[in-house]
């Protein structure tokens, strides 16, 4: 029986530390049971003390012991540092990567439901352009890039076909294969998680879907893929044009497809807040993270809003088999 949940306190240099005390604040205890987070034992409990957090945490050695604790459990992860929130690039780096794969490592076993990542700064990865999700599926040996980003919130999801890339090379890496793989893979997870078949709307890459021109994106790449989609039996509409669909068409769709990250993320974020959760679809597991980064900006202030966090733990709690 699946029955653990794996949360990793992700960038050392963060809120995180924040968003674990907050959200663990408003767990029931059945919830509590089940969860064991991978960080360093000391540092979270530095960073508690340096925050006046009034919390009792105690060390795991593996994901069997203290089951029925009601404490937050800790899995040690060896880290240097010298200050609570001041730990060098290196030391964090090699934190997160070692993290990583002990929570993946897990993850394939029977009793775990899914791994929550809190959020981790993109730089302490050594490839460029490269994050948790192309982290995940290179070690889950994921075939043609059929991992997915979805971003998730109650009323609507999105995913962005090209994930962490700059704009120039967007057109570049957008092809019929991509495209046609990637919606696979969300229409299945809806069908298959959610137990409904969706309405799927995806987006052009040029203002006013470039008006349709024979050499552009929409006519050479785009349609030519949502005409074979729909040839699987998937409902979904498009090319949409980008600058509108978000003032109220969107209402109309169980998830947005757009051809470059910011296309949905940022109005996406813009109507729903930290009401979303990161969902990785394609993984050998169920992976999530919260839906904002490591607001370095706000560490040690005491600001921070764990909702996000809070919806990764009763999302993967809810729906993970």
């Amino acid at each position: 029986m699946k029955n653990k949940i794996v949360i990793l306190s992700g960038d050392p240099n963060s809120i995180n530390s924040e968003l674990i005390y907050k959200s663990w604040k408003k767990l029931n205890d059945n919830t509590k049971k089940k969860i064991y987070f991978i960080s360093n034992y000391q540092l979270l409990k530095k960073q508690f003390q340096k925050l006046h957090y009034k919390i009792k945490i105690v060390e795991a050695s593996n994901l069997y012991e203290r089951e029925n604790d009601l404490n937050l459990k800790v899995i040690n992860i060896n880290l240097k540092f010298k200050k609570p929130f001041r730990v060098s690039k290196k030391s964090a780096s090699q934190f997160v990567l070692n993290s990583l794969n002990l929570a993946h490592k897990y993850a394939l076993k029977e009793n775990v439901k899914g791994i929550i990542n809190c959020p981790i700064n993109k730089n302490l990865f050594k490839k460029k352009k490269f994050g948790v999700t192309e982290f995940l599926a290179l070690k889950c040996d994921v075939k043609n890039k059929s991992e997915v980003m979805l971003i998730s919130s109650k009323k609507l999801s999105v995913s962005p076909i090209s994930t962490h890339i700059d704009i120039k090379d967007v057109s570049k890496k957008i092809n019929e294969k991509l495209i046609i793989n990637k919606v696979k893979t969300i229409n299945t997870w809806f069908k298959k998680i959610l137990k409904r078949k969706p309405k799927l709307g995806i987006l052009g890459l040029n203002p006013h879907n470039a008006e349709f021109r024979n050499d552009s994106e929409e006519k050479k790449i785009i349609i030519p893929s949502i005409n074979k989609l729909r040839k699987y039996k998937i409902n979904i509409k498009g090319p949409l044009v980008a600058d509108t669909i978000f003032i109220n068409e969107y209402k109309n769709y169980d998830a947005i497809i757009g051809m470059y990250h910011d296309q949905v993320l940022a109005p996406f974020k813009s109507l729903f807040k930290f009401d979303a959760i990161n969902i990785t679809l394609g993984l050998k597991y169920l992976r999530v993270s919260p839906d904002h980064g490591v607001a370095t900006d706000l560490v040690g202030k005491n600001k921070s809003d764990p909702s996000s966090l809070v919806n990764c733990i009763n999302f993967v709690n809810k729906y993970s088999k």
